[in-house]
């Protein structure tokens, strides 16, 4: 359930049919010391927010009067750098005390929904609850970068002609959804078979392009499986609703379980014992090296690792705490893309421990890195744990 600010961000960008969503990252902050004095945008979907185009050597401004969740409203610019080197559109000018550039801003989700090219809503949301549900909504996910949900539907990012190709052929037959393990395990081949990930690639790498791609291998399918069914007529409102939060839940469910997929492959992959989803107090997401040991009190305590498993993890990582209580210490494995120096604090004073895909770290506080984990540093703590 969306909070009231989450509600009117997707209100906002539904009546709209334009958004643009972005994970605040240390550099948009100025954590980094480098401060980029606003927001780059996306320049694929310029004609969103401005109307000057993306032209070789010109510099254009548009002025944008931009409405804030709490109340506030900044006289903010829309500029080109298209000179020398540069190719690039930002927002700019917030005004003094902005609050939503600041070090604990790192990790959340700023939505822009254009209005005209002179008048934009915004929105900043801290909630997992809230980012899901939008991302959920509009069916987009960003990643490291921009996501743009335009006219009405998800903007996809371009594929290769090769995944492209499979893709058509895996959802040409399809009446209904395949489970999360069909999807995941069809992705991980069509990567192989398309992108030929080295062997020596981390485990980073390939968790990464695992779940990027099987996003874009539900999207082709939710096209295809869900089409008759949003043309349909409607009896009324509450199957209109009823059919919207399915589609909703499912979108939710997907992206959760698609992460605990590929990282079951990677583990098994790199040989660490482990049990998915065991059944003891609080059912964690992973035991190593697995649900036997853990029920054995004869087995050494510092030899088990209990890990949740999140795809965001700003406020929910206090879930784990409760999960696998035998084990003091806890892990969660997630691809939450920046996250502030005071949560990462909480985390390390309630002995969790945070691993991280390293693409993505790029983005957490650089003074705390040491005690984030890359997949790659993972597996090998499991395996001297092991040894």
């Amino acid at each position: 359930m969306a909070s009231p600010v989450g509600e009117r961000a997707i209100e906002a960008a539904l009546r709209s049919g334009n958004a643009i969503l972005k994970f605040i990252s240390r550099n948009d902050a100025g954590v980094t010391g480098s401060h980029q004095a606003g927001f780059y945008l996306p320049k694929a979907a310029w004609t969103m927010y401005t109307p000057h185009a993306p032209i070789k050597d010109r510099l254009d401004e548009t002025a944008v009067r931009i409405d804030w969740p709490d109340g506030r409203v900044t006289d903010s610019r829309v500029k080109w750098y298209g000179q020398k080197t540069r190719s690039e559109y930002r927002l700019t000018r917030f005004g003094k005390d902005f609050p939503y550039l600041t070090p604990d801003t790192v990790g959340d989700l700023l939505i822009i929904v254009p209005i005209n090219h002179t008048q934009f809503s915004a929105f900043v949301l801290d909630l997992d609850e809230d980012i899901d549900e939008i991302l959920a909504t509009l069916g987009v996910q960003p990643f490291e970068h921009w996501a743009i949900y335009q006219n009405g539907m998800a903007r996809p990012e371009t594929v290769d002609e090769c995944l492209d190709r499979h893709f058509r052929e895996f959802v040409k037959e399809l009446t209904s959804f395949p489970t999360g393990e069909v999807f995941s395990e069809a992705t991980r081949r069509f990567v192989e078979e398309c992108r030929r990930l080295a062997a020596s690639s981390s485990l980073d790498d390939a968790l990464m392009t695992w779940i990027e791609t099987e996003y874009q291998l539900f999207q082709m399918a939710e096209r295809k499986i869900c089409q008759a069914e949003i043309v349909r007529p409607f009896k009324d409102i509450d199957d209109f609703l009823h059919t919207a939060a399915r589609l909703m839940n499912r979108r939710k469910s997907r992206a959760g379980r698609s992460l605990e997929n590929h990282v079951h492959h990677a583990l098994t992959a790199a040989g660490i014992p482990h049990d998915m989803r065991p059944n003891v107090d609080g059912k964690p997401d992973i035991i190593v090296p697995g649900e036997a040991a853990y029920r054995d009190a004869a087995y050494p305590t510092n030899r088990l690792c209990v890990v949740g498993v999140k795809t965001t993890c700003k406020d929910r990582w206090r879930q784990v705490l409760n999960e696998g209580k035998r084990v003091p210490s806890k892990h969660i494995l997630t691809v939450q893309p920046g996250i502030s120096s005071t949560q990462l604090d909480e985390m390390h004073a309630s002995n969790v421990t945070l691993i991280v895909p390293k693409r993505l770290q790029k983005d957490y506080p650089k003074e705390r890195r040491i005690s984030i984990l890359t997949i790659d540093d993972f597996v090998g703590s499991m395996r001297e744990m092991l040894r």
